[in-house]
C-alpha cells in the first residue's frame, strides 16, 4: 500500500469542502459524501457488532461470515472516494447470498414481523442492518445524480438483508427467544 497519512489534520476542509480521490473538491453536504459517511457509519457499527460476537463462542461462525464485511465496506468507501476505482466484486455479492441461504435453512420461514431486541447482539445486529439501510439509500441517492459502476448498489442491498438474517441466527444461537411485533389494539 502506498499512500499513508501522516498527518491527520490538513486544514483544507475548513471551508466546507472535501477532496475525493480523484482530485476534485465537493462540499461536504455533496451526496457522494453523504453516501461515503453513511457507509462509515455502518462500519464503526459494525466493528461494534464484531468486537461482541468474538466474545461469544458460539457466534464465531457469525463472525467469520460477518468481519469480511467490514474490510468490503471499507472498499466501498473507497469506491465511492475514488469513482474509478473498482474494488467490490459480484463473488462478494454472491459470499453474502450463500449465508443467506445457508441461515435461512436453520431459520425456516419467517412468520411474524420481528423487532430488534432480546440481547444487545441482536439488537446491534438490528442497527447494523438499518444503517446498512440508510447508506443503501444515500448511495441510491448519489446514484441518481452520479451512476456508480460495478457491484456496489446490490452489495450494500445484500448486506442489509445478511444483517437482518444475523440477527435472527444470533438469537437462535443464544437460545433468545425473538420478539414479536403486537399490533396496536383496536379503538
Amino acid at each position: 500500500m502506498g499512500f499513508r497519512l501522516s498527518k491527520i489534520y490538513t486544514r483544507t476542509g475548513d471551508t466546507g469542502e472535501t477532496g475525493l480521490g480523484d482530485g476534485r473538491r465537493v462540499p461536504k453536504d455533496h451526496p457522494r459524501v453523504e453516501a461515503i459517511g453513511e457507509v462509515d457509519t455502518l462500519n464503526s457499527q459494525l466493528g461494534l457488532l464484531l468486537a461482541g460476537l468474538a466474545q461469544e463462542s458460539e457466534l464465531h461462525e457469525v463472525l467469520a461470515v460477518l468481519a469480511p464485511c467490514q474490510h468490503r465496506l471499507f472498499d466501498l468507501g473507497g469506491e465511492l472516494a475514488m469513482p474509478t476505482y473498482q474494488a467490490l466484486n459480484q463473488l462478494e455479492v454472491e459470499r453474502l447470498e450463500q449465508a443467506i441461504d445457508l441461515w435461512n435453512e436453520e431459520l425456516g420461514p419467517l412468520e411474524n414481523f420481528i423487532l430488534p431486541g432480546g440481547s444487545t447482539l441482536i439488537a446491534q445486529a438490528h442497527v447494523c442492518r438499518s444503517l446498512a439501510r440508510t447508506a443503501e439509500r444515500r448511495c441510491q441517492q448519489l446514484n441518481a445524480i452520479e451512476p456508480l459502476e460495478g457491484v456496489a448498489l446490490a452489495y450494500i442491498n445484500r448486506l442489509s438483508d445478511l444483517l437482518f438474517v444475523a440477527a435472527r441466527i444470533i438469537a437462535r444461537r443464544q437460545g433468545v427467544k425473538e420478539i414479536l411485533w403486537q399490533a396496536a389494539a383496536k379503538p
